[in-house]
């Protein structure tokens, strides 16, 4: 790769990491190709991004960026999952890294706090924006639902006392006419 290139690798992944909403940092020592395809493929299924460049040009690209404080991160064979939603490479890494004992986590960012391991993994357990969404809606339709099963009561009950009298009112008819 020459100096170009490196430039404009670095430009690309500076971009790109300015619109993350979260960064996860890991090591991937010992993975095959087809594992870290896979890993690649279930990332960009939730919405992210999976980079491996040099640790020197990552470092260089997360100048200037909110996550700059994970460059300390970026030690050996490392690499990067990133997406702009808050939940999503989080949740993809660690799922996969339960799955994968090879891929590690070590850290990530969100916004300009840094996070441990611990914090991925907390971050990981958040429902995504997609659920908190449609539970929102839940709760939001919750209320009328009851409102309206409420309002709806009298007069299903009213129904159901004319129809219980009339089939009080229809067997007392019939034992009279067989008499």
């Amino acid at each position: 790769m020459d100096r170009a290139q490196k430039r404009q690798l670095v430009s690309t992944l500076n971009e790109a990491w300015k619109d993350s909403g979260v960064m996860v940092v890991a090591h991937y020592t010992g993975m095959t190709v087809a594992q870290m395809t896979e890993f690649r493929k279930r990332m960009k299924e939730a919405g992210g991004t999976v980079k491996v460049a040099k640790n020197k040009l990552a470092k260089l690209a997360l100048k200037g960026t909110e996550a700059e404080g994970i460059a300390d991160l970026l030690k050996g064979q490392t690499c990067v999952a990133y997406s702009a939603d808050p939940v999503s490479a989080a949740k993809v890494s660690v799922k996969y890294s339960r799955e994968n004992d090879k891929l590690v986590i070590l850290g990530g960012s969100m916004g300009r706090t840094v996070m441990d391991v611990n914090a991925v993994k907390a971050l990981a357990d958040l429902p995504s924006l997609d659920e908190l969404r449609a539970r929102l809606i839940g709760l939001v339709q919750a209320p009328a639902t009851k409102s309206a099963r409420i309002l709806m009561e009298p007069g299903a009950m009213l129904a159901r006392v004319v129809q219980a009298r009339g089939a009080q009112g229809a067997e007392s008819g019939e034992g009279a006419t067989s008499a």
